[in-house]
This record gives structure tokens, sequence and C-alpha cells, in this order.
């Protein structure tokens, strides 16, 4: 009988024992070492856990890695964790992504979580020489980082996004997705590197997050909705923007924006609103509330720009078809790189409306800061500075 008891303890011992393993699955059991490319490891593990019943976790620990461009799909049968320690290199060499616009793209899946202290290194540099985007249109697209394709009730908790060739993550038609103690870093003069940009997706949190690069630090596209950043500090980079919108006649309207409790730093820009003039684009903007920000010497701290015209690449002719209404900035405080620390320029063709400013105090070498206004009668409450023409 004594025997019997030992035999069945142990028999449930290694039970428990082989669940944990399956819960963990370590890179190194399918072959992924270090200084070497763990592409098709990780391609492994990702069928082996999403095939799995119960939760599961895959481990890269830490060392230095390589890895070409990967592409994982669910749905999957319970939730997964991808927990990087180490660094993973991308090819420096753009042609090596074989047109990939993505590095590591996650589609398709419930219940996603991406960790641990891991950088995600994109080797930017060799591509940034080529992208001329500046003069060229049709330029040609570089790999982003990130694609995080339809995923629901999914986390980006504390990993690190590095030097990017193109936008640092995409966020495309997901659900409840959250990024915490993300951190994104790039040089100033690096091209297109957006920290995240979200597009067709709602209830997206960026939370306790640091951003430096050489583009928005957070973008919104069409179709964005009950987007929060909070806690965010954004710099170098060119601010906190929506858009820009309006290119295109296929856009879904924008509704429902909060920035709170951001710092932003030396950027080109600080909370921004942008649409094309003369485009077909005749979505609505509506619900955009930034509060509680600093701005330390940045150049245009508040701003809507709905001639917005990058490098001379469009046309005047016609204003701006999208209707912005319901927009609040209030306790906006810090140094404006620019005498106008306020800049709203609205359409002629459909005016913004419901346009608030409160307790704005900005100041310019010392001095307050002014504000110009277009097509806008914002309704100014505490101290804030009058709309000039």
């Amino acid at each position: 009988m004594k025997f019997t008891i030992i035999t069945i303890f142990f028999s449930l011992f290694l039970l428990d024992f082989g669940f944990a393993q399956q819960g963990d699955l370590d890179i190194s059991r399918f072959g992924g070492k270090p200084n070497t490319n763990i592409g098709q490891a990780f391609l492994s593990a990702w069928t082996q856990a999403c095939a799995s019943p119960t939760a599961v976790k895959i481990v890269i620990p830490a060392g230095t890695y390589q890895m070409g461009a990967v592409d994982v799909k669910g749905p999957c049968k319970a939730p997964i964790e991808v927990q990087v320690d180490g660094t993973i290199q991308a090819p420096a060499n753009p042609t090596d992504l074989k047109a990939a616009h993505q590095w590591f793209v996650v589609q398709y899946v419930n219940s996603f979580t991406l960790s641990g202290k891991g950088v995600f290194d994109g080797q930017g540099a060799t591509a940034w020489k080529q992208n001329d985007c500046t003069t060229n249109k049709d330029c040609k697209m570089l790999c982003m980082n990130f694609g995080f394709n339809f995923l629901n009730n999914s986390i980006v908790r504390d990993i690190t996004s590095k030097d990017s060739k193109n936008f640092h993550v995409n966020v495309l038609g997901c659900n409840n997705f959250t990024f915490d103690g993300f951190k994104v870093s790039a040089p100033k003069d690096s091209p297109n590197t957006d920290g995240i940009h979200i597009g067709r997706s709602t209830d997206v949190k960026i939370l306790n997050t640091n951003i430096a690069t050489g583009d928005d630090c957070v973008s919104l596209g069409d179709g964005s909705k009950n987007i929060t950043v909070q806690n965010v500090n954004c710099g170098p980079g060119h601010g906190i923007s929506v858009g820009s919108l309006g290119k295109y006649d296929s856009e879904e309207p924008v509704a429902g924006f909060l920035v709170k409790n951001c710092t932003l730093n030396e950027t080109d820009n600080g909370v921004r609103i942008k649409t094309w003039p003369n485009t077909p684009g005749a979505i609505t903007i509506t619900d955009m509330h930034f509060e509680d920000l600093t701005m330390n010497n940045v150049t245009n701290p508040i701003i809507i720009d709905q001639e917005y015209c990058p490098w001379n690449q469009c046309s005047k002719q016609n204003p701006s078809k999208i209707k912005i209404s319901k927009v609040s900035f209030k306790n906006i405080k810090g140094t404006s790189g620019s005498q106008d620390g306020v800049v709203l320029v609205c359409s002629s063709g459909v005016p913004c409306e419901g346009v608030e400013m409160a307790d704005i105090d900005l100041t310019f070498n010392g001095a307050a800061a002014t504000a110009k206004c277009a097509n806008v009668k914002p309704t100014i409450t505490g101290k804030a500075p009058t709309c000039a023409a």
C-alpha cells in the first residue's frame, strides 16, 4: 500500500513537471542558439505553442540572435506569451528581408503577450540612406520592425524596438491591445521611423512608454477608436499625431483619442491633428482630448493643420474635406520653440467646431507664446493665448 501511494505521488509529480515543461518552450529546444538565425526555430516553437490546449510561453533567453522576416498566425487554442530577454537582430541589408513589409508579424491571435527585457534591433542605418521619400512620391516601402494585425486582448510589455528601417510598430485591426513599459529607440534623423502607428483598431492603450525616434512618436491612422496615450515620454521625434488623413476616399472616421500626463522633449511638434488639402477623403475626426502635458522646447506645441503638405508634394487648391469637432487642449505647459505656441489652421470648407483651450501656459524666450487661428473659434477657459488670424 505504501509503495502504491509513493508510486502515485511520483507519477503525479512527473505529470505536473511535464505540464510545466510544456508551459515554457525554450527556443534552444528547437535549435535556436545565440549568434545564429533563430527564424526557423521560432516558427517551430510557435507551431507547437499554437496547437497547445493550455497556455504556453516561448522563451528566448539572454544572448544575441539573428532572424529574418517572421510571420506567425492564429487562431491558436490557448493564450501564447513570447518572452524575449536577448537581442534579436534583423538583417542590415533591406534586400535580405525579401520585400517583407514588417519584420516580426503576429496575426489573428487572441490573448497574445510579448514580454521581457529584450531588444528587437532593426539595424536600420543602411536602409535610412536609401530612403528618398522626401523627393520621390513613389518611394520604396522599407521594412517595419513589428506588425500586429487583428489581435484581441493582447499586450506588449517592457520590450525595446531599436533602429527600425521604417515605422517601429504598425497596429492594424486590433481590439483591446496594450503597450505598457514599451521602449522605442532610434536617432532623431532616422526617416519615417514612427514609434507606434495605429489604424482601424479599437481600445488601444499606450502606457508608461518611452519613445525616442525620427518621426511621430505615436500616429493615428483612419478607423482608430478609443485610443489612450498616457504617461508617455516622447522625444526626439515629431510628436503625437492624428493623421495624416484625407488622402484616400476609402478612409474610416477617427473617434475617441485621449493623450494624458505625457512629456514631449525637443520634438518638432507636440500634439497635432493633420489632414491633407485637395484630396478626396471626407471622414470625421471627433472627441480628441489632450490634457496634462509638459512641453520642453517643442517647436510647435499645439497644432491643427488642415493644410498638411509635406515636402510640397501636393496642391492646396481646394480645402480639406475632413470635419474636425470636439477637440480639447487642457493644462498644457512648458516652453515653445516658436512664437506661435498654438496654431489652429482648420479647413475653410468645413471649419472646426467645439474646440476648447483651457489653462495653456506656454512660453517662448521667456515671454508668453501666442496663438494663430483660421476657420475656428475656440472656447477659452482660464489662461490661454488669444487667437490671432
